[in-house]
């Protein structure tokens, strides 16, 4: 196939990347480098990639690249990620986020693409209440953040461009994958995670490893959890990305398909810090912090849908597993890709 990845300069799209050319996929990546890195695509350097720097806003652009690469797969990657960003600038988030998925959607419905893959993220549901923990795709989704309302937005506006290309005789086929908690580094060591600021948890307990943080704070120890921390759901970033692969071979015209991306158990706070320090067998500061607001207690997945549809499920389901792909990247890569 021949597919356009949006972000593919990113932690999780450049993963897209690698995997999609592994398989034999012609790719042209499209990345404005905020959050991207450029050195994940000289790595990946093959001449079935075509690296295309640019921003979601230049629908000139799109369309050049669409038409010209015959796309007939988008993977869309390419967002604002950071929830306390997206509550101080929530502008940014929907001009980003929703209307750079507009554009991209004008440019392929002119063109003609047939699939769409979109990057949603279990930020659509809010704070299920705790009956509904494992998550199922039906769960009511009320987004507290402008970041979550702006991926719910581009998920109405695909189940809208899909129906009415339908009723015009014209079917395309989407889905939306919904991603709780992504984590750990593909297994050859050639990719990594290396955002600034860095927010997720285990990157986070890595660098503490390293020195370059002075402790790790646990936001909240008196949840009504086990040990008193919040749970949530870790899938291995490759386990992902072969997600976006098993639904991307699997779309035909007229699919409308919603998924969630998750190994359906949790690990909470502490049992992650207790994995990095098994696994790296270093010692390092944890302080205890206040709750942060909008932290519901325990997150995680019921993949059940995906698995029953196609057949996937992550490979990798202890966390041990996943750190220890983390820790080789962050040991030869101490400063990110700029040690690269």
């Amino acid at each position: 196939m021949n597919v356009m990845v949006t972000g593919g300069a990113g932690y999780i799209g450049s993963h897209a990347v690698q995997r999609l050319l592994r398989d034999g996929h012609t790719v042209v990546c499209v990345d404005n480098l905020s959050r991207g890195h450029r050195e994940p695509m000289d790595l990946l350097s093959d001449d079935r990639l075509t690296f295309a720097p640019g921003d979601l806003s230049d629908k000139s652009l799109l369309s050049r690249l669409l038409a010209g690469h015959e796309i007939d797969t988008i993977m869309h990657f390419a967002a604002l990620t950071y929830v306390g960003e997206s509550v101080q600038q929530p502008l940014a988030y929907y001009r980003n986020n929703t209307a750079g998925a507009l554009n991209l959607l004008e440019a392929a419905d002119a063109v003609g693409v047939e699939r769409f893959v979109f990057s949603s993220t279990a930020a659509t549901y809010g704070e299920p209440p705790p009956e509904r923990i494992p998550i199922q795709e039906d769960c009511p989704q009320e987004p507290i953040n402008p970041y979550g309302q702006s991926k719910l937005a581009v998920e109405r506006i695909l189940t809208d461009w899909a129906s009415a290309r339908r009723a015009a005789g014209r079917p395309v086929a989407f889905a939306a994958l919904r991603y709780f908690n992504v984590a750990g580094c593909d297994r050859s060591g050639v990719l990594g995670e290396d955002h600034d600021p860095e927010t997720h948890l285990i990157p986070v307990v890595l660098q503490a490893c390293l020195g370059q943080r002075e402790a790790v704070t646990m936001f909240g120890t008196d949840y009504p959890t086990p040990d008193g921390t919040c749970i949530r759901d870790y899938v291995h970033v490759e386990d992902l990305i072969d997600a976006h692969v098993h639904t991307m071979l699997a779309l035909r015209p007229g699919d409308a398909r919603r998924y969630n991306l998750g190994i359906g158990a949790g690990y909470s706070v502490r049992q992650i810090i207790d994995a990095v320090r098994a696994v790296t067998g270093v010692e390092f500061e944890v302080r205890e912090g206040a709750r942060r607001p909008g932290d519901p207690p325990s997150l995680f997945a019921d993949p059940s849908r995906i698995r029953a549809d196609l057949g996937w499920s992550a490979a990798t389901r202890d966390v041990h597993e996943i750190v220890e792909t983390a820790w080789k990247w962050f040991k030869a890569h101490p400063h990110g890709y700029a040690s690269t």
